[in-house]
């Protein structure tokens, strides 16, 4: 696939070329500023942004959000390839990508998965790349849901031994014990509302000051110490 060719699993639905005016934006944005995180992904990240706990734990750590609603692992992958990578030089990635990839096996979602990681290692072999586990969906238990858990135990058994690639659980406290999903936490049961993202964010927002603060205490280090 040519850098200029779009990926031949998106189709402009709407007519409107939103898709491919989201990317541009975003590839002019890598040239107009300097993040210190960059979130990369689908729904699940692009509803983060428009929440209160975006707005109080994330924009302080200077992020910028790369994120489409709709966006399969393919999408997200053809983004990376043409320009939403270049000109920049954060400190971390936030990645959650594969929840919209409902055709796909476990196997082939964990596989896309790892590509992007791929991808972006090439192009920031620095970067600290964190994968927040895919979270339930459905108000009931159901097969998109199980599938997930399984892609969530094949991204662990694959990330280990891997450098600077850390794997978060963060769906801790979404599924009751009835096995259901609460409107409160996710409005849709499947995006997050702001009390959800308390929960599933509050430990990438750990991390993330973990690997920023580090980042600035080896930068003050003189030779002498």
């Amino acid at each position: 696939m040519s850098a200029t060719t779009l990926p031949a699993i998106w189709k402009d639905q709407d007519g409107d070329d939103r898709w491919l005016s989201i990317h541009k934006r975003f590839v002019a944005e890598c040239k107009e500023k300097d993040p210190d995180v960059m979130f990369i992904g689908d729904c699940i990240l692009e509803s983060l942004q428009f929440t209160d706990y975006w707005n109080q734990h994330f924009v302080p750590m200077h992020c910028l959000n790369f994120s489409i609603r709709s966006d399969r692992t393919q999408n997200i992958l053809w983004r990376l390839q043409n320009g939403e990578l270049d000109n920049v030089r954060p400190k971390a990635i936030v990645l959650h990508a594969g929840t919209n990839n409902i055709g796909d096996t476990a196997e082939e979602v964990t596989e896309g998965i790892f590509e992007l990681v791929r991808t972006i290692r090439q192009k920031l072999p620095d970067v600290y790349i964190i994968l927040p586990t895919l979270l339930p969906r459905g108000q009931q238990p159901n097969e998109l849901r199980d599938k997930n858990d399984q892609v969530n135990r094949l991204l662990r058994e694959r990330s280990i031994g891997v450098n600077k690639v850390q794997i978060v659980t963060v769906d801790n406290g979404l599924i009751q014990s009835d096995g259901t999903i609460s409107h409160h936490d996710m409005f849709d049961y499947l995006n997050l509302t702001n009390v959800g993202c308390k929960k599933v964010f509050e430990p990438v927002c750990d991390l993330l000051h973990q690997i920023l603060t580090e980042n600035e205490r080896e930068r003050d280090l003189t030779p002498s110490e």
